[in-house]
């Protein structure tokens, strides 16, 4: 569903992805891991069209993506969850789903409201909460709101960036719960996460990345691979 190759990004004169290769196939959910600060997040926006990449291939479902705007991205089938969440200010929790809808312009407005209610049936709480401004939101149910929002828009893939960061515990297993779910219903995640091990039990398999490389990759569920993922990122 999603294939890099040798992908090299910049910020300025800071080479942050070195040759990244990594690929995500149809139902998987895949980890990506590492330290603060070795590029996890710039694959992601990279892959989103959020950072123009200096060379290589992104590939999604085929069809290469590098360097294509980021709306053009969107709407080719790709949804992002990006770490800050982005919750418009000012819109209520249903305003900021609906803006979802922009990632599917020619749709149906029937499909439309399947989509949301859809949405409203995967996060319960959303519904309650409906007519409340978004940013109002606690951080456990402002993340629901960012997922869901990506999600209205019929995402062929979803990139989800740190989702459980400042989250009690509780809430944490909820979020992991709902990616089971979605990786159930066909939708492939590029999941990155500091819960490493937490994560792994969502994934079918991970890479993991330094200093914008990938040093190792493996089989989720392998006891070996495991302990050569912790040993490669130092937890």
């Amino acid at each position: 569903m999603l294939r890099i190759e040798s992908l090299h990004a910049h910020y300025g004169l800071s080479h942050v992805l070195q040759g990244v290769d990594l690929a995500v196939g149809p139902n998987e959910v895949v980890g990506l891991f590492g330290r603060n600060g070795v590029g996890k997040t710039t694959v992601l926006k990279t892959v989103a069209g959020w950072v123009t990449p200096t060379s290589g291939s992104i590939r999604l479902d085929g069809t290469e993506i590098g360097g294509k705007p980021s709306d053009v991205i969107c709407r080719q089938g790709l949804g992002l969850v990006p770490e800050d969440r982005r919750i418009f200010p000012g819109f209520s929790v249903e305003e900021n789903l609906k803006l979802g809808f922009l990632q599917c312009p020619r749709r149906p407005r029937a499909q439309s409201k399947i989509a949301l209610q859809r949405a409203y049936d995967l996060f319960p709480r959303l519904w309650e909460r409906r007519r409340q401004e978004g940013v109002t939101l606690s951080g456990g149910e402002q993340q629901m709101l960012a997922i869901a929002r990506v999600l209205v828009g019929a995402p062929r893939l979803l990139l989800i960036d740190e989702p459980t960061e400042g989250l009690a515990p509780f809430v944490v297993d909820e979020l992991f719960e709902i990616i089971l779910r979605l990786q159930r219903e066909g939708i492939p995640i590029l999941l990155v996460e500091q819960k490493v091990f937490r994560a792994l039990d969502v994934c079918s398999r991970f890479y993991a990345l330094e200093r914008g490389r990938v040093v190792t990759r493996g089989d989720a569920t392998n006891a070996a691979d495991r302990d050569t993922l912790r040993r490669a990122i130092a937890i």
